[in-house]
């Protein structure tokens, strides 16, 4: 089982969604916190609610993940504090959803950027000083998206398949170093960067599943010390999987018209977490 009471979690993307809900189930282990996000009005409320519910210390780091340069930010003040992250939890991300050629291209850039980029950089922070302790662990958010293309939100799939990739590789580099590398892959949850999906996005308008039930699930896996964690149940598991044993063409034109939007198009032009 994970080891979590009195050592320390950075969780990116906490002030809402899957981030809220890793932070306030790591504090209830007995972690001490990191919440990092882009708002600090927002992390310092989430950090303020979690320190009244378990009574733990919490730390806020505002920083701008897409930003060149932040993560390294993020370990300065994380070692000026003092601490060693023993947890890190890469969740921040951004979505968007329309046609290829009529999402703006900085959102596109963001996408990228937060991600992927940011999902790199974070670990290139934090993972040398778990490799010296020979102890750590590092789970990376990446989404039931990470298994086949899925057209209309095409950037998007495409950087959680990086993710998912990135992740099991580091996992087989590590395992055997005293760090171990979980890539969580939840299944459509209600969460804010969902909120902010247009009404002519299939996932807009479908029940998504309770984040905290979500996370739960995340970190039973971790618990299991399995490598990688479809949550949503054995319905998800196979949603997730099917695509290894059908043609590619096959997979990429069932996806196509099942993420087809309604005939009034709109665009999401960057929700965060």
């Amino acid at each position: 089982m994970f080891h979590a009471s009195g050592r320390t979690a950075l969780v990116t993307g906490a002030s809402s969604g899957l981030g809220k809900q890793f932070a306030d189930q790591l504090a209830a282990r007995g972690m001490r916190l990191v919440l990092t996000a882009r708002s600090e009005p927002k992390l310092s409320a989430v950090a303020a609610e979690l320190r009244a519910r378990h009574r733990r210390e919490i730390d806020v780091v505002a920083a701008d993940l897409t930003q060149p340069g932040a993560a390294a930010d993020v370990a300065h003040a994380v070692a000026a504090r003092g601490l060693e992250v023993d947890l890190l939890v890469n969740n921040a991300g951004v979505c968007a959803y329309g046609d290829f050629e009529a999402v703006a291209p900085v959102s596109n850039a963001q996408l990228v950027a937060l991600n992927i980029a940011a999902v790199v950089a974070m670990t290139e922070a934090f993972a040398p000083a778990m490799l010296a302790r020979r102890r750590g662990t590092i789970v990376n958010i990446a989404s039931g998206a990470a298994f086949q293309p899925m057209p209309y939100m095409t950037t998007y799939a495409a950087t959680k398949a990086f993710v998912l990739s990135f992740s099991e590789g580091l996992w087989a580099e590590y395992r055997r170093r005293g760090v171990h590398v979980m890539v969580f892959c939840p299944d459509h949850t209600a969460t804010p960067l969902v909120d902010a999906l247009p009404p002519s996005c299939p996932y807009a308008t479908a029940p998504g599943a309770d984040p905290a039930a979500m996370v739960a699930a995340g970190l039973r896996g971790l618990d299991r010390g399995r490598h990688y964690v479809v949550g949503g149940g054995l319905k998800a598991y196979l949603r997730s999987n099917i695509a290894r044993w059908l043609p590619r063409a096959t997979v990429a034109s069932i996806s196509e018209v099942m993420h087809r939007a309604t005939p009034t198009k709109q665009l999401l032009k960057g929700a965060r977490s």
